[in-house]
């Protein structure tokens, strides 16, 4: 069967809007039809070669829908079940499982080198990172698939395959923000915002936001924060100036640049923490010295997928939604049909706007 799909030929092209044949689900299998996916910046990054991925493949990676039908053996899903969508699923088996860091799990992208769907004219395609949600459907293993808890509206849902995920986790599980302590957040993307809420969740007292644009302040501040810092040069001085001039608790960063990574580390107080979850490329160098390490005492740690376990933490990020903590409709700036998505990623490269939504 075909269906609509935006296809990446190869690396640093242009995406392709373009017909691809799926097969039906085979053993171990789902058909998932999707009612929207984010357009995540890590999306740009296998698009410009900063993260891997085989091509030509379907991107999207963030993403909720309906199944549609289940191959041999699936049983924890059923046709018309809203599900979300994982894309890094853990295998239980590696190193990392074995130690519960499911999100390190050395084998959970094994999927993407796999072929999944072939163009009208039989070129092989992979599913970008593992699930191919920039599709109008897509075929993709049962461990890919979580059943969306109710009361989650199922096209905002899409935002807790990634965003929410990573902005929470980074808060709660990386940072582990205390209630009263004060935090600041480099970045005002979906991930940035979904940050802002978490932390508010959390009960920081004060939360800086910073960015490089100052239309973003009111979606920082309708996110929770109490404070906006434009970055430049002075950012880490003006943070700690906010702060009695200790500098904040916390730092997330989630722009992954090396001039935000260092503002971060500075802002924190000594002993503070920071966390980087922004992706970067290799030419983004991030130096310290040796007596500054010392004297003070921060943490620096690197957050993959907001060191979340999706199938425990999706009931928790659930029960916020129900319960009005969490405004998933407040993370998108924009709402965009399929063939809209060469643009978003424009938008990205520019460096303007912040989450669209393709809804389908």
């Amino acid at each position: 069967m075909a269906v609509r799909a935006a296809v990446l030929p190869a690396v640093g092209a242009q995406l392709e809007i373009t017909d691809v044949e799926l097969p039906d689900p085979g053993p171990g299998q789902v058909r998932v039809r999707l009612a929207a996916a984010g357009v995540c910046h890590s999306d740009l990054s296998l698009s410009n070669g900063t993260m891997r991925v085989p091509v030509p493949a379907v991107l999207g990676h963030e993403g909720a829908g309906t199944v549609v039908s289940v191959g041999e053996g699936v049983a924890h899903v059923s046709p018309g079940a809203p599900v979300v969508l994982n894309w890094a699923p853990s295998c239980g088996s590696c190193h990392a499982c074995s130690l519960g860091e499911v999100w390190l799990c050395a084998n959970a992208l094994n999927g993407a080198a796999d072929v999944y769907a072939r163009t009208a004219d039989g070129t092989e395609l992979h599913p970008g990172l593992n699930v191919a949600a920039f599709a109008e459907e897509t075929v993709v293993p049962a461990s890919c698939v979580l059943p969306l808890p109710e009361g989650v509206p199922l096209v905002d849902a899409a935002l807790l395959g990634c965003a929410v995920l990573t902005g929470y986790g980074a808060v709660h599980h990386s940072a582990k923000v205390r209630p009263g302590e004060t935090a600041a957040v480099f970045g005002v993307g979906g991930v940035g915002l979904a940050t802002l809420q978490s932390a508010r969740i959390a009960g920081a007292s004060r939360i800086v936001a910073v960015d490089v644009s100052p239309a973003k302040e009111e979606l920082a501040r309708a996110a929770g924060a109490t404070d906006f810092v434009l970055a430049s040069d002075t950012t880490a001085r003006e943070i700690r100036a906010l702060t009695g001039k200790q500098g904040v608790d916390v730092a997330v960063e989630c722009a992954g640049r090396a001039v935000s990574i260092r503002a971060a580390w500075d802002s924190t107080r000594r002993g503070g923490r920071t966390t980087v979850v922004g992706i970067g490329g290799k030419d983004e160098q991030v130096t310290f010295n040796a007596l500054e390490i010392f004297h003070w005492g921060r943490t620096l740690s690197g957050c993959v997928y907001g060191n979340t376990d999706p199938a425990r933490d999706l009931p928790v990020l659930a029960e916020h939604v129900r319960a009005g903590r969490l405004d998933l409709s407040a993370l998108v700036t924009d709402r965009i049909t399929l063939e809209d998505i060469p643009a978003a990623f424009g938008n990205m490269r520019a460096g303007k706007g912040g989450r669209a939504l393709v809804v389908f």
